[in-house]
């Protein structure tokens, strides 16, 4: 397994998967706690997610505050474009985004450090996302930011995505209350 930080992020983390194919197909080890936190994502992973969505659906962006999550998002059929957010108040990176392309072909993972916004959109016909999170889904943290914030500036790969009516009235990053933000000390983790 290789693990390299994005450039705009460091602290959000691409996994490039060891695969082992033969014949038959293939198999990848998709998670093994020690391994991954000998590579600096030392995690307690909480509940595991699965999403199944069409060509053009966009998700996110999502994170919650105060039962922040980390998130580990992988796709075990298609591709999506997938997003990372800073939204600690107080960080240096406040406001910056990173992106990468996760695909059942290229075996690529995302860390996500709690703290930071996260959304995809779907560039295939269809993809099947999974995602493993550090805390799990609490309704009164969960927090929404729109996907279209013009602040954010995020170049999204599909001109007019798929989104839910939740999503789609998101507010701006700039008008949620800075105190429903996680703060800078909201730490990715140690490395």
């Amino acid at each position: 397994m290789n693990v390299t930080p994005l450039a705009d992020l460091p602290e959000v983390l691409r996994i490039e998967t060891r695969r082992f194919p033969d014949d038959r197909g293939y198999l990848f080890e998709s998670y093994d706690r020690v391994r991954y936190a000998a590579a600096g994502i030392d995690v307690a992973f909480v509940q595991d997610n699965v999403s199944f969505s069409r060509h053009g659906v966009l998700r996110g962006l999502h994170l919650q505050h105060p039962h922040d999550q980390a998130k580990l998002v992988s796709v075990l059929a298609g591709a999506i474009w997938d997003v990372a957010v800073d939204v600690r108040r107080g960080s240096a990176s406040f406001g910056r985004w990173a992106a990468a392309t996760l695909s059942a072909e290229n075996g690529h993972q995302l860390f996500i450090p709690a703290g930071f916004a996260h959304g995809f959109c779907v560039i295939s016909e269809t993809a099947l996302v999974t995602y493993k999170m550090s805390d799990q889904y609490d309704p009164p943290s969960a927090l929404g930011i729109a996907w279209n914030d013009p602040d954010l500036a995020i170049a999204w790969p599909v001109a007019r995505p798929i989104v839910s009516e939740k999503d789609a009235a998101a507010p701006r990053l700039a008008d949620l209350p800075p105190e429903r933000l996680p703060p800078a000390a909201v730490a990715a983790m140690p490395r």
